[in-house]
């Protein structure tokens, strides 16, 4: 029988995703902490090196320091925490055990290229499990914001050589029902075989998404009024905030070569 979007339960937990920060203390069975996991190991994964690890966080001293470089209290308050991480580590004390010479000038597993695959594998995976979990009722959020301070979550972490924090992702049962945020015009994010020469469509279909974006704010936090999408990328261009988090410093101090 052919599947269409209103009877696939796959599609309406895509479509209905949204992120929760407010967490039912009730902690999460075995069993499906399990099945997140296996969800996520079955991922995509470049070359299949298999280059990610994550870290779950069950101490709730250590989920209270995330909390703080993230500068977000719920995430001390998610029953299940998870830091997803680049990890050409484990690949490189493979490699030493079958007798590859790591310092070789042709060995290429702490390359740049290898280091952007492991970071996508590492997100690849975060979003299965976070698929998973909303097809279960549960609620999730990713957390960038542990990217605070990336120098300070490598030492907290204990992580070695050749790993780099990606992002994590908090889990639980949700107590909350925000309202699905607005995405933007699918006009103006897919394009046919080549990206338009001309900006005036995707500006003219950011008119409305502003629109849909402010209204959204307004009704989730009409004492805290936010501004519309194109006021928000063009505040956050010019941000010092965000030069600070820039990822090629820290992933350096990893041991990731960056020079290719």
């Amino acid at each position: 029988m052919k599947m269409t979007m209103r009877n696939s339960a796959i599609i309406t937990t895509l479509l209905e995703r949204r992120s929760i920060r407010r967490f039912s203390p009730e902690p999460i069975d075995p069993e499906i902490v399990e099945t997140l996991e296996r969800a996520a190991q079955q991922a995509p994964t470049s070359g299949y090196l298999n280059d990610w690890s994550a870290l779950r966080i069950t101490d709730p001293q250590f989920k209270a320091r995330l909390a703080h470089i993230g500068e977000q209290g719920y995430i001390a308050q998610a029953p299940l925490l998870y830091v997803f991480i680049a990890d050409e580590h484990r690949n490189i004390s493979i490699a030493q055990a079958k007798g590859v010479d790591v310092n070789d000038p042709e060995f290429t597993i702490n390359a740049s290229y290898r280091f952007t695959q492991a970071q996508n594998d590492a997100v690849l995976a975060l979003s299965a499990m976070e698929t998973a979990a909303n097809s279960l009722g549960l609620g999730c959020v990713v957390l960038g914001s542990l990217l605070n301070d990336v120098n300070g979550l490598i030492d907290l972490m204990h992580l070695p050589k050749y790993t780099y924090p990606v992002l994590g992702l908090a889990i639980g049962k949700p107590a909350q029902a925000p309202a699905i945020k607005p995405r933007m015009p699918r006009a103006a994010q897919f394009f046919d075989n080549t990206y338009p020469a001309d900006d005036g469509e995707i500006m003219e279909a950011m008119k409305e998404f502003d629109q849909k974006v402010h209204h959204y704010y307004d009704l989730r936090q009409a004492d805290r009024p936010v501004d519309a999408f194109s006021d928000q990328v063009a505040k956050k261009s010019v941000c010092q905030e965000e030069l600070s988090k820039a990822v090629f410093p820290a992933a350096t101090r990893q041991g990731f070569r960056l020079d290719r």
